[in-house]
């Protein structure tokens, strides 16, 4: 039988006393039970710990005095160790671990830290891009705290909240003469090269967004990064259709962009945020309120493209 943190409890609290009877009464507790916790504290190590007499109460023997003394550091331990889960539980403080697959994260991630934390905190930010595969893996396995990520996807075990249904855009040179309308039609981005964003979810969705053989011009390249996707766009290469926009118009080249709303209902994909709701640490809980505040609010920081 394994020597359980109860029996060592009993124990020492009796040998503090020197009285069965006493060690009972602050343990609220009948005497029966800590008798027979010193019974298995003896049980467990095959030695005589204890002198019984009827007279004098009890008495620690050289032994017993030693197991009393470790005992008591075990306890002390197991006991701040308790303390210390509760401050980790309660306390902004730590570190935050943070999986997105949201390739423009850097366009809102920083301000929605901002604004339930200050600079000058203790917390530390751990901050990975992963696919949406890797993010759901990383929370499930307890590599992640919290995840960025599309929910079309989603898996049973994952628990989340949607943050944003974010429609999908038509992404153009801004020089392109199609930039200088209000919006943009499938029909019209069918006739241009498509650059995709091949990335797991991305690609299949953006092809599922043209009928059977209505596309007429051809995939001009696949890039899984949006900046190389923009980067390509702003060159002149083709068009894309992407999801989520930077608060930038400018590439990395320093070519512009223009982001268009597209004209016909399609269906958008959902960024939702993940993370263990049942018992969250106190700093994931407010990150994840400061995300739902964030993309509760209208206007371009949503980092979404709008008809």
């Amino acid at each position: 039988m394994a020597l359980t943190i109860k029996a060592m409890e009993y124990f020492t609290t009796a040998l503090r006393h020197g009285n069965i009877a006493k060690a009972a009464t602050e343990l609220n507790i009948a005497a029966s039970a800590v008798a027979t916790a010193i019974d298995q504290v003896e049980a467990e190590f095959d030695l005589t710990l204890v002198t019984r007499q009827r007279a004098r109460g009890i008495q620690a023997n050289a032994s017993g005095r030693e197991v009393k003394h470790k005992c008591e550091r075990l306890l002390e331990e197991y006991r701040a160790l308790l303390a210390e889960g509760t401050d980790l539980r309660h306390a902004l403080s730590g570190t935050l671990r943070i999986g997105y697959y949201a390739p423009i994260a850097p366009a809102f991630l920083p301000q929605i830290l901002d604004a339930f934390l200050p600079k000058d905190t203790e917390v530390r930010f751990a901050l990975e891009e992963c696919d949406n595969d890797q993010a759901q893996d990383g929370l499930l396995n307890g590599k992640y705290d919290v995840i960025l990520f599309v929910a079309e996807d989603v898996r049973p075990a994952v628990k989340y909240d949607p943050l944003i249904a974010a429609p999908p855009y038509c992404l153009l040179p801004a020089t392109h003469p199609l930039a200088q309308h209000a919006t943009v039609s499938m029909a019209q981005i069918a006739q241009e090269p498509l650059i995709v964003l091949n990335r797991p979810v991305a690609a299949s969705y953006y092809e599922s967004l043209f009928g059977p053989g209505t596309r007429q011009s051809p995939v001009a390249a696949y890039a899984n990064s949006t900046e190389m996707v923009r980067t390509l766009v702003a060159a002149g290469r083709g068009c894309a259709i992407l999801n989520m926009r930077p608060l930038t118009s400018e590439s990395y080249s320093g070519e512009n962009v223009a982001a268009l709303p597209i004209s016909d209902t399609l269906p958008p994909l959902t960024l939702a945020i993940g993370y263990d709701k049942s018992r969250p640490r106190r700093i994931v809980q407010a990150f994840v309120t400061a995300c739902i505040d964030h993309f509760g609010k209208r206007g371009p920081a949503q980092c979404v493209v709008e008809c």
